[in-house]
């Protein structure tokens, strides 16, 4: 079973001050956890984890990464301002973007970023943006096909819309050796949310092949390889969670088995992620205001779609916790919804959970990473608060919920301020 990492008179005493629904994250636990994946790749002198942007853009939590050594994975204009505005800048920002506005690649190259190209049009694009290219650039890899581990099929990277052939990539290390880049990096996501401690070892192996094989058909001086994100965590209770200390121990192993009999045992690894980082360390913060029966039972929450657009958008399981009745029978079969005029606003569906009362608080679990991030203003609805517990179990808002105001404030062409109180 989940455990909370709030006890149920904490949320209490919490919801006093904070207006449900919020998001609530655990100063304690991305502390532990950044120090884990540090302690993973220590055997790795250049190791750096950026961690992902689009995943928590909240800029208390990334300051505290920030402390464990961690940079920004950069995919926007936005995300780069905020990173700079925390004041990371240089090679510690890696900007991987697609479908590239020529004024982002220029942002980036303005704060010193690492750009890693998406698609080999983008060398001749970048090189006349900013006049020349950087000395240091990393291209992002596509094998295409099916990414297996043993039978089980993980994800289609050759139907997703990220990264280069390996004929392109070789193409596009050529190119730009002859335009004057020096260092070289190597990019590639072929899976999401992955819940095995095989899937990284397997990807560092094919990209350190890749490595060898680039360095010895170009030339290219390749310092650093970057595994992205995609090691995921166990939204489900009978999920066992990946061992970030075993998956280091795999992808050692592949680098002393590669890259060191090519003498290329100095290449750094970078890793990419979000979900992992900060995923089990948030959660949602609702109170249940409705119920109905009809031909189910159910009961409606004071948040939607707005606040976690998972379930909605890819059917995703989040485990939900009632707050107080922990030890109580899972007896009752309910959908548990929001109030946004869609059908898919649920957040559960035939969810076995103890009795709820009108006013219990429940915690949706694992809404860390793309939980607050994935919010939108459909239906008129404004996203909520953010909350940091902090390790001495006080509390901090981290982000004010949206007003009224707020979602009214870009109607220049219309006196509608006016009259808004709040």
């Amino acid at each position: 079973m989940k455990k909370p990492f709030v006890t149920y008179q904490q949320i209490k005493k919490i919801t006093e001050e904070y207006p449900t629904p919020f998001h609530l994250y655990d100063e304690k636990g991305i502390r532990e956890n950044a120090a884990r994946l540090q302690e993973a790749f220590a055997w790795n002198k250049g190791f750096k984890e950026y961690f992902a942007v689009k995943a928590t853009p909240n800029p208390f939590l990334i300051k505290i990464l920030r402390e464990y050594g961690c940079g920004c994975d950069c995919s926007s204009m936005t995300e780069l301002m905020l990173s700079e505005a925390i004041g990371i800048k240089g090679h510690d920002i890696m900007f991987s973007s697609n479908d590239t506005p020529v004024e982002e690649f220029q942002k980036a190259a303005e704060l010193g970023a690492i750009i890693n190209l998406d698609d080999i049009t983008h060398v001749e694009i970048v090189e006349k943006a900013l006049g020349g290219l950087p000395r240091t650039m990393s291209c992002r890899y596509n094998p295409g096909g099916v990414f297996k581990i043993s039978n089980d099929i993980m994800d289609n990277p050759g139907d997703a819309k990220y990264g280069m052939t390996r004929e392109q990539i070789a193409q596009a290390f050529r190119m730009m050796k002859e335009k004057g880049v020096e260092e070289f990096g190597i990019h590639a996501f072929l899976a999401s949310n992955t819940v095995t401690n095989e899937y990284y070892p397997l990807l560092a192996k094919e990209l350190f092949e890749l490595a060898v094989e680039l360095k010895e058909e170009t030339g290219a001086d390749i310092r650093f390889v970057n595994l992205s994100g995609g090691i995921g965590i166990p939204y489900r209770p009978d999920q066992e969670p990946n061992d970030i200390m075993a998956i280091g121990r795999g992808v050692q192993k592949v680098y002393q088995e590669v890259l060191a009999p090519a003498g290329m045992d100095d290449i750094a690894i970078y890793t990419e992620l979000g979900r992992y980082m900060l995923g089990p360390y948030g959660c949602l913060v609702t109170k249940a205001i409705n119920e109905k029966h009809t031909y189910k039972e159910y009961i409606g929450v004071d948040a939607c779609a707005v606040n976690l657009m998972r379930p909605a958008m890819y059917g995703a399981y989040h485990h939900i916790t009632v707050m107080g009745k922990e030890d109580w029978p899972e007896d009752h079969k309910y959908d548990i919804t929001g109030s946004l005029c869609e059908n898919n606003d649920k957040f559960a569906i035939d969810r076995m959970l103890p009795k709820i009362d009108m006013g219990d608080i429940l915690v949706i679990h694992d809404t860390g990473a793309h939980g607050f991030s994935m919010g939108y203003n459909y239906n008129g609805k404004l996203r909520s608060a953010e909350v940091l517990l902090r390790e001495d179990g006080s509390t901090q808002l981290i982000r004010r919920a949206e007003t009224p105001r707020d979602y009214f404030a870009t109607f220049d062409c219309f006196d509608i301020l006016k009259d808004i109180k709040y």
